[in-house]
């Protein structure tokens, strides 16, 4: 962006179209600050990877759709991305966004240790959405999630950290901030109000 465009008004940031999330240790709890406080008429979809053993089946869906107003399911391969529904990344796969708004599993080699892998959706959520795109990174205790949030903030989209000293693992946020120093910095409460607030503008 150009100083001369930066310094002029700006009518309004771009509408958001879609939230990330990444999260580790310490992540079911931090979650629970979060999701069951978007309304059922939210508008954007939520995708979400959390660090889980990859030899058992998840549940995490299965709880957060008891107790949130949105619908959340377990992302399946090659299904259409729908608003106001959140789909967790199943465990031993890497979730990605397809230019076609779709998503797709892949099991291709973990990133940073990690499949699922926070940087391997964030990077290519912000590829598709750009601008439109918001990314929140959460309580963990690796550095997954740093390089992708960094891409989401270089396409012009908005960081959303949980403060490190509020975390139950602090490298993750530690690391994401390190990388994108421009994000907001929020305690769990702070991050569900500026998700709320995002598509009330």
């Amino acid at each position: 962006m150009s100083i001369s465009a930066r310094s002029q008004p700006s009518s309004r940031e771009a509408a958001p179209q879609a939230v990330v999330i990444g999260v580790s240790a310490g992540g079911l709890n931090a979650l629970s600050a979060i999701l069951p406080q978007l309304p059922a008429d939210y508008p954007l979809p939520v995708m979400i990877v959390i660090h889980l053993p990859p030899d058992r089946n998840s549940v995490v869906a299965e709880l957060f759709d008891e107790k949130c107003a949105l619908t959340v399911r377990e992302a399946e391969d090659k299904e259409d991305i729908l608003p106001g529904h959140v789909y967790f990344a199943p465990p031993d796969y890497h979730l990605l966004v397809e230019a076609d708004h779709r998503l797709s599993l892949s099991s291709e080699e973990p990133v940073l240790f990690s499949r699922p892998s926070v940087d391997v959706l964030f990077e290519t959520a912000a590829d598709v959405y750009g601008e439109g795109l918001i990314g929140v990174i959460l309580t963990g205790a690796n550095p997954d999630g740093a390089a992708g949030l960094k891409a989401v903030m270089a396409a012009g989209g908005r960081g959303l950290v949980q403060r490190p000293d509020l975390s139950y693992a602090s490298a993750m946020p530690e690391a994401a901030l390190e990388f994108s120093p421009q994000a907001e910095a929020l305690s769990l409460e702070q991050i569900a109000e500026k998700l709320r607030e995002a598509v009330s503008i």
